[in-house]
């Protein structure tokens, strides 16, 4: 039973449009799941990671050996989930949800946010000489925020308020998208001789290459073709395509919105946070771009053999479903 559990937070099922050559068919699909987890160290915040739910206990005590806050079992005196902010109640009401302490069905199955993201994503940690901790150690940045520091006030709403949302009626035939792939590949020198190096593209509409940018980390990659946008004063990139080589995940959407990019497209799939994110920011997202297939979890009206955006293509019954059960959690 508690595998079961465990595997319903580590995938979610995301509604979505298969394209295989002319055929096209409105599906869901299953999506491994992505959350942020904030590590808190004696009620301090130290991190927010994004990560597929499980094995938190885990990551937090690896993060912290990997930061030189905690170097053997000894140290440690607890690490637990924390209840971090309200939930709606029964009857309408406000009340804190501790994925420990919760009662039947609450514990086990933690209760989902506005955006189907369980609250169930603080740990905390306790050690055994909490006065020794030095918080200079850290290496990595430490996010903080006014608000609830792991709910979407901080994260997708954070982005939503420094980044608008796309609207535009900008387009793409399918078999531009199918030949972006082939492009990407043939211009990737320094793959071809390591094969070990992430890569971003940028197309116009018609699917010409105008950058690509490798690098060992696919946020660096972006973070280039970002920036020689930027410098060539292309910005916002509202007419473009981005492709990338792996999967996409939440900070990779939320890198290309502040792009203005309309249209991502990824060789591999999305998380489960890129689709909800893509949907609210107005974005298309596209994964299993290859061969002549593709399966587009947002935004489909933007692809389409006129290549033009289709104000007519209406939402499939299971995206209707969807988008009302989305809405009946942000009541």
């Amino acid at each position: 039973m508690k595998d079961s559990l465990l595997l319903d937070r580590r995938v979610r099922k995301i509604p979505m449009r298969r394209m295989r050559g002319p055929s096209r068919a409105d599906e869901m699909d299953f999506l491994a799941a992505e959350e942020p987890l904030e590590i808190r160290v004696e009620g301090h915040s130290i991190a927010i990671v994004m990560r597929t739910p499980g094995e938190d206990q885990e990551l937090a005590a690896g993060f912290l050996v990997t930061e030189g806050l905690l170097h053997s079992v000894g140290d440690l005196v607890d690490i637990k989930h924390q209840t971090h902010c309200l939930v709606p109640g029964r009857a309408g009401s406000d009340r804190r949800i501790d994925v420990d302490d919760a009662g039947p069905g609450e514990g086990t199955s933690p209760p989902q946010s506005a955006f189907g993201r369980s609250v169930g994503n603080v740990i905390n940690v306790q050690l055994k000489h909490p006065e020794s901790m030095d918080l200079k150690k850290l290496t990595r940045h430490v996010f903080t925020s006014s608000s609830c520091g792991i709910c979407s006030k901080s994260s997708i709403e954070a982005v939503r308020q420094q980044f608008p949302r796309i609207e535009d009626d900008f387009g793409v035939d399918p078999q531009v998208l199918l030949g972006l792939p082939a492009a990407l590949s043939s211009a990737q020198e320094t793959f071809q001789r390591t094969g070990g190096l992430h890569a971003c593209a940028l197309f116009d509409p018609a699917g010409k290459l105008l950058v690509l940018r490798e690098d060992v980390g696919r946020h660096n990659a972006l973070d280039k073709v970002i920036g020689w946008a930027l410098l060539k004063d292309l910005l916002p990139l509202r007419q473009h395509i981005l492709l990338l080589s792996g999967r996409t995940s939440f900070e990779m959407m939320q890198k290309a919105l502040a792009g203005g990019v309309p249209i991502v497209a990824a060789i591999s799939a999305p998380s489960s946070l890129a689709a909800e994110f893509a949907r609210d920011s107005g974005q298309t997202l596209i994964g299993f771009l290859r061969g002549e297939r593709m399966n587009i979890y947002a935004g489909a009206n933007r692809v389409n053999p006129r290549g033009h955006q289709n104000p007519n293509d209406e939402p499939s019954t299971c995206r209707r479903k969807f988008d009302a059960i989305q809405d009946a959690r942000t009541a």
